[in-house]
């Protein structure tokens, strides 16, 4: 790791520890040159994923694709930095967890779906209507008689669980 200031190419870790995203590891550095004093963030690449698309055609996993589609579903939305950040290595999480070196599209959209449904329901309904193509707007009204369902059961589960305590 290069030095920020003089640009001398040995820095050796003074510190390192795990990141409070729980998916990255802070180390902290000092130039062997001039002593200078930085932090780096580590988290894991996604390297040998490959996406087969709908038209069959493949591609590399891009990171910055997720961030862009995830930043479109969340534009004006409430959300901070390490909230997003949180996101993003969970979907990515998700994806590690299928063990596998290929995923369609429709695949990593249920991953980005499910994470988006916790995360911003309106994120996610927005990303549902472009992932799910809806083509009128009785299909759309049908995702969002299913999001609303699904919110009524969690939020009866969960008043039911604190009567029981």
């Amino acid at each position: 790791m290069r030095c920020a200031v003089c640009n001398h190419k040995d820095t050796r870790v003074v510190d390192s520890r795990v990141a409070s995203d729980g998916a990255s590891v802070r180390r902290r550095r000092e130039c062997e040159k001039c002593g200078f004093r930085f932090s780096t963030n580590e988290e894991i690449e996604l390297l040998d994923l490959t996406v087969i698309k709908r038209d069959g055609r493949r591609e590399n996993y891009s990171r910055e694709k997720l961030v862009r589609g995830l930043s479109k579903a969340l534009e004006k939305r409430p959300y901070t930095d390490l909230a997003f950040q949180k996101l993003v290595h969970k979907v990515e999480r998700d994806i590690q967890k299928k063990r596998r070196g290929q995923l369609t599209t429709a695949e990593l959209g249920d991953i980005v779906m499910k994470n988006l449904r916790t995360f911003d329901k309106v994120a996610y309904i927005r990303f549902a209507s472009v992932y799910r193509s809806f083509e009128d707007v009785e299909s759309f009204e049908d995702e969002l008689r299913t999001l609303i369902r699904k919110n009524r059961r969690k939020t009866t589960h969960s008043k039911t669980k604190k009567k029981k305590n």
